[in-house]
């Protein structure tokens, strides 16, 4: 029987691997908090939180726009407004949603998404 053998060298972490993150599309970043932060902060983003209205108005990034992932016709809509050339930056609560949108976003034809590991619970600036 086989043993699964992770070193620190591998491409995928146990995170990753836990998580899916290696099946994701090469226009998909997943960014730690620092990382994300960093990015965010240097001028005008595109910066979109994808929880739902209620959770958005409990807290949020500054300058993060809600498009609640849950509102079907209304996320492609509120997305197709936003430049598909430029980098796009998604959060949620957890990671979860923000990656399933990060994924319609490549498919709608969003060039670059970055997505928040770990979501906004671990966001505490």
């Amino acid at each position: 029987m086989g043993t699964l053998v992770l070193q620190n060298n591998d491409s995928m972490s146990l995170f990753g691997f836990l998580f899916k993150e290696q099946n994701l599309p090469d226009e998909i970043d997943i960014l730690d908090r620092e990382e994300y932060k960093k990015a965010i902060s240097k001028g005008k983003v595109q910066l979109v939180d994808v929880r739902t209205k209620r959770e958005f108005m409990s807290g949020h990034i500054k300058g993060a726009k809600n498009i609640d992932f849950f509102q079907g016709p209304a996320f492609g809509a509120a997305f197709s407004k936003l430049k598909k050339d430029q980098p796009i930056y998604l959060y949620c609560q957890t990671g979860n949603r923000s990656q399933k949108a990060a994924r319609k976003l490549v498919k709608m034809g969003f060039t670059k998404v970055y997505d928040l590991r770990g979501g906004y619970r671990i966001w505490n600036y």
